[in-house]
């Protein structure tokens, strides 16, 4: 998805958090856990760009807004411009592409994805902001309802690209948690809305909780959210400015004990409303670079316009972690993916 741009230099001033860690694979790696940490929660083992520019079956593989594990270990991946492909999961080749459309055949902004027990795929499109739900072959069986408030204006107080770009299922599969990217209009706090719905007969979905979620700065939005198994949050914010280059940060958030937000029409920080608590687990900017190089200025090389994120297992008490950057399909960006371990 498009980012914005600011022409200050944003600072980064970092604490290292809980508790979360990485490793896993081959080239550009040390064998040492401490020279591959990106924090004292973080680390990372390895990147590909294997994918980067490439095509397949006529179709051009990047602009990668999330990832989810399927029910064979494959990896589906969408990209935001309405192809839904499924990936090998050691070699990530491309294996099929599925094209995705709406209602009337118009192409989507797709930027969330979740498979769903049965098989079916959860799909946020940003453009009004709608949740579909498809088949494993691109057919449309059902869609979501979404309150007016998170509408794209003028039917409602969303900016437009600034919607829905994350979706998780919560421990169960009984919940449905999607995170706005950006506040909507009137919601002066610099929040975002982490909307819920409730699964109902037939596989249905009802709308529920909503929650607030307060990103580190006003350049930084929220494009990605994965629920771990506890019910606590892997949340990525991002940001772009234009001559540095991004902003990726990982923090570990809890929505259990915040405010329901779906009754309060405009958030201000007034108190009384409890947002999302959450931990920085790591800046991406902090990893080793492990001989990545960058096409545009970037505080560490290794770093692009990350966007996709899933939970691929957990081996020794660490979540395996899988990221993606979206290349928009431009020359001077990158489709990257970063394997990640954070002990939790």
């Amino acid at each position: 998805m498009r980012l914005r741009s600011v022409l200050a230099t944003a600072t980064a001033g970092l604490a290292a958090a809980t508790c979360l860690t990485a490793a896993a694979g081959p080239a550009n790696a040390s064998n040492s856990l401490t020279t591959k940490a990106c924090s004292s929660s973080v680390s990372i083992d390895r990147f590909s760009d294997a994918l980067d520019k490439t095509t397949y079956d006529g179709t051009f593989v990047g602009n990668f807004s999330a990832l989810a594990v399927d029910k064979d270990g494959s990896i589906a991946a969408l990209e935001d411009r309405s192809s839904l492909f499924d990936l090998d999961a050691k070699t990530l080749q491309p294996k099929r592409v599925v094209p995705l459309a709406d209602e009337n055949g118009a192409a989507l902004d797709s930027e969330g994805l979740v498979i769903d027990r049965d098989g079916t795929r959860l799909i946020t499109s940003e453009t009004e902001p709608s949740i579909r739900r498809y088949s494993a072959d691109g057919k449309i069986l059902d869609r979501l309802p979404v309150p007016s408030s998170l509408l794209v204006a003028p039917a409602g107080r969303a900016v437009s690209n600034q919607t829905f770009e994350g979706l998780t299922l919560l421990p169960g599969g009984r919940t449905l948690l999607a995170s706005m990217e950006d506040p909507i209009a009137g919601d002066t706090s610099g929040a975002v809305r982490f909307q819920t719905w409730t699964r109902t007969k037939g596989d249905h979905f009802k709308l529920a909780a909503q929650y607030a979620y307060k990103p580190d700065a006003s350049f930084l939005g929220v494009p990605e959210v994965q629920a771990l198994p506890d019910g606590r949050l892997l949340v990525l914010e991002r940001g772009f400015t234009s001559g540095v280059g991004n902003t990726v940060r990982l923090y570990l958030a809890d929505p259990r004990h915040a405010t329901d937000t779906s009754g309060i029409d405009h958030l201000t920080g007034r108190p009384g409303v409890r947002l999302i608590k959450k931990t920085l687990l790591a800046d991406i900017a902090d990893c080793p670079s492990l001989g990545a190089t960058a096409k545009q200025p970037q505080p560490n090389p290794l770093l692009d316009n990350i966007e996709g994120m899933v939970v691929t297992g957990k081996e020794r008490g660490r979540y395996k972690v899988l990221l993606v950057s979206d290349d928009n399909q431009n020359a001077v960006q990158t489709t990257r993916f970063y394997y990640l371990r954070v002990r939790g």
